[in-house]
């Protein structure tokens, strides 16, 4: 075949090839359409395995229907300054916010504001000797002097600081017991202990033989994370607890660094609260969150994965009995069991002008959160809110 011939046939050959329809690659900056999923921006998750079901929209309707107007008659008044949160299974049934972080700059309370949780701090704290005591680290019944050398009460354990029947002493009161006592200090938990060493002040009551809240119990527990982790509290707080559940706008407050720049603590006529010299001690509060991160927190509590199902188990009965009633204190929780069969979980707080009000509904899988940051008892009333869940014998029209 001539060179001719040859060239002639490669011609046609990429002549029809180059006919042929070929798929085209899209162009750098071409646009491809992607399926787009909707995001329910109601359902709130953690990234642990939860027995749940979804909750129907008729539900959440209705439910969002009779909160509201309770909300609006007994909690956000034009006073309010803070936020309620009401969920089932991750669901946000009802949510709204009022007021200033800061009413001198008008900075607003929204979803992503972190205001003190004053006691509820506790429930956390709680959990978080649980986990160290999954990890073995912690043996509830151990005394505390063997975490505490220096802890001059040699009955006292983990547990009975835990559910208050250590019958230590107030730290916010040891200044009747001391003389001199420098007011313009601001205290340390490691102050709190030093204080108890020097002073060794009598105990309220025999350890474990009667339920006595004090706060001074939490600042210890505080203490033994600390020695046991190697950590600092807020260290230990961000590491086992927050960041896992994704708590993101949650976080311990470093008291000399923050103090300016966290949400302000305001009493009932609008005046900044300011602040104390107890404000640097932690564990029985110092925590900063959102209601949508205590419903993160919450369904962390449904998870066995997150803390084994024992665990819980002993953190939600009651241990103080020695008196009859309804009111009773777990491990970092408070309880109401009433003759009928209804038992109901909750921790309130206040600190200065902050009040927080945190309920769980184990039963119904619900919970409810109430923070203000300018003084109010109407935080308190959001537990009422119970009764359109289950049978919690709350009036919901009473005059309280």
């Amino acid at each position: 075949m001539s060179k001719l011939s040859i060239a002639v046939a490669i011609s046609i050959i990429l002549f029809i090839f180059s006919c042929q329809k070929k798929e085209e690659a899209p162009l750098l900056a071409q646009h491809v359409v992607e399926e787009i999923i909707p995001v329910d921006s109601s359902l709130i998750t953690i990234p642990f395995s939860l027995e749940l079901n979804p909750v129907s929209e008729a539900y959440a309707f209705e439910k969002e229907r009779q909160v509201s107007e309770f909300y609006s008659k007994k909690i956000g008044l034009s006073d309010f300054s803070g936020g309620l949160l009401v969920a089932k299974n991750g669901k946000i049934i009802f949510e709204d916010y009022k007021g200033y972080a800061n009413f001198a700059n008008k900075t607003a309370v929204s979803e992503t504001t972190a205001l003190h949780l004053a006691s509820v701090s506790k429930v956390m704290t709680a959990t978080l000797v649980l986990k160290l005591v999954q990890e073995n680290k912690i043996d509830l019944n151990e005394k505390v002097q063997t975490y505490l050398p220096d802890f001059p009460y040699q009955n006292t354990t983990v547990k009975t600081l835990l559910n208050h029947r250590s019958g230590l002493p107030h730290y916010s009161r040891f200044s009747e017991s001391v003389k001199g006592w420098n007011s313009r200090k601001t205290l340390t938990n490691a102050d709190v202990l030093d204080y108890l060493k020097r002073y060794k002040f009598a105990l309220l009551a025999k350890n474990d033989t009667k339920f006595n809240y004090c706060n001074t119990n939490y600042a210890m527990l505080a203490l033994i994370i600390e020695k046991v982790t190697e950590k600092s509290y807020a260290e230990a707080m961000q590491e086992q607890i927050f960041t896992p559940l994704g708590m993101n706008d949650t976080f311990v407050i470093d008291f000399e660094k923050q103090k300016k720049d966290v949400s302000q603590s305001y009493k009932s006529n609008y005046v900044n609260h300011g602040w104390d010299q107890f404000d640097a001690i932690y564990g029985d509060k110092n925590v900063y969150s959102t209601p949508r991160d205590l419903v993160k927190f919450d369904l962390a509590t449904y998870s066995t994965e997150f803390l084994r199902k024992d665990l819980w188990e002993e953190a939600l009965k009651g241990y103080s009995y020695e008196k009859r009633g309804v009111k009773n204190y777990g491990l970092g929780i408070r309880l109401r069991e009433w003759e009928t069969g209804q038992t109901l979980h909750y921790h309130n707080g206040w600190w200065h002008g902050n009040t927080s009000s945190y309920t769980t509904l184990k039963k119904d899988t619900i919970v409810i959160i109430a923070l203000s940051n300018k003084y109010t008892q109407k935080t308190y009333q959001a537990m009422k809110l119970s009764a359109l869940f289950g049978d919690y014998p709350f009036e919901l029209n009473d005059k309280e």
